[in-house]
């Protein structure tokens, strides 16, 4: 892959949910930037893979890019598909796990 430069970020047209690929029995993260202000990391879960119930302090968006999960937020269940998003919350609880496997796309806003 070869990128251009500008202002410190990558600028380059790219299949989003090419970037990372899906591994048996595993959660598989890339992180694409990483500021003050927030970052944005792609996931991969591989079906039945989850991440346990936790908080951040930052509000979060997430956009499905292929498959199917379950979101809980504050003990709330939220089947997600592709091309949907779903906001996260500061401060409040939540978890993911894959109903199928399933990429997504965590923004997280820091400011």
């Amino acid at each position: 892959m070869n990128f251009t430069k500008h202002a410190n970020i990558r600028v380059k047209a790219l299949k989003l949910a090419n970037l990372i690929s899906y591994r048996k029995g595993s959660i598989v993260s890339r992180e694409i930037i990483n500021k003050k202000t927030g970052t944005v990391t792609i996931f991969a879960f591989d079906k039945d893979e989850s991440l346990s119930e936790h908080t951040v302090p930052f509000d979060a968006l997430v956009y499905i890019l292929d498959g199917e999960a379950m979101i809980l937020i504050s003990g709330k269940p939220y089947s997600v598909k592709r091309d949907e998003i779903i906001t996260m919350p500061a401060n409040k609880p939540h978890s993911l796990r894959a109903l199928k496997k399933f990429k997504m796309l965590l923004i997280m806003i820091r400011a």
